[in-house]
């Protein structure tokens, strides 16, 4: 479902990726870790179409981005979700599903908000009123109305508290049991292993590491990421 394919990016004379390749197929979760300027980031945006590759090829579905439009196919959740908090919930999502060609009824709004685990009685508040995680809720549920097939996160759990984290992770599986594609970049070790199916390190544009989460534990993967970068 999400294919790279040698894909290389520079700003000016600085190296963002160099030849980074993986395949993530339905249903499965990527982890990507990697420090601060890595290139995680530079990747996600690859995929969405912000920017433009030097070298390389990035598919999606078998659709190669910036040459066939893949973004009916995507859903994008920031670390920070962008959504208007003067409108509530239920609003928020009839806004942005409208914006992708979808139409539903208010039983249908309030199913895929269901679908999320954000309680009943905050559907119809503003979402000035609403934590990150339920920001975030309100996102992922976004992605199932417009029927994204991949859905990249970048740093979602950053800034959660343990119980918000553990209600984020419980989503993201159910995402996975749907054939969903979730491609997160994160900082969490202990969740990346928790939460992933496979997982990547990126050092300096390059994905230096790629291994299966059922392979290793926290303790082996942080002390695999520190030899890493």
């Amino acid at each position: 479902m999400l294919k790279a394919v040698n894909i290389t990016k520079s700003y000016n004379a600085k190296v963002a990726l160099r030849d980074v390749s993986f395949e993530v197929s339905k249903g499965e979760i990527f982890c990507l870790l990697g420090q601060n300027g890595a290139g995680k980031t530079t990747t996600i945006n690859i995929f969405l179409g912000f920017i433009k590759k030097d070298g390389g090829q990035a598919f999606i579905d078998d659709k190669e981005v910036g040459k066939s439009d893949t973004n009916q196919l995507t859903a994008y959740i920031p670390e920070t979700v962008q959504l208007y908090g003067n409108l509530t919930g239920i609003e928020n999502l009839n806004f942005f599903s409208r914006l992708a060609g979808f139409t539903y009824s208010n039983a249908e709004l309030e199913a895929f908000l269901t679908k999320t685990d954000l309680q009943k009685d905050a559907h119809y508040n503003r979402l000035s009123s609403y934590s990150k995680g339920m920001r975030q809720k309100v996102g992922i549920a976004i992605a199932l109305a417009k029927n994204a097939e991949v859905i990249f996160m970048d740093e979602p759990t950053s800034g959660l508290d343990p119980k918000a984290t553990s209600e984020f992770t419980k989503i993201c599986k159910d995402l996975a049991k749907m054939g969903k594609v979730i491609f997160m970049a994160t900082h969490d070790i202990f969740n990346a292993v928790e939460l992933g199916t496979t997982i990547g390190i990126m050092k300096e544009g390059v994905l230096a590491q790629q291994l299966k989460a059922n392979e290793i534990n926290a303790e082996q993967l942080n002390q695999l990421y520190l030899k890493t970068i």
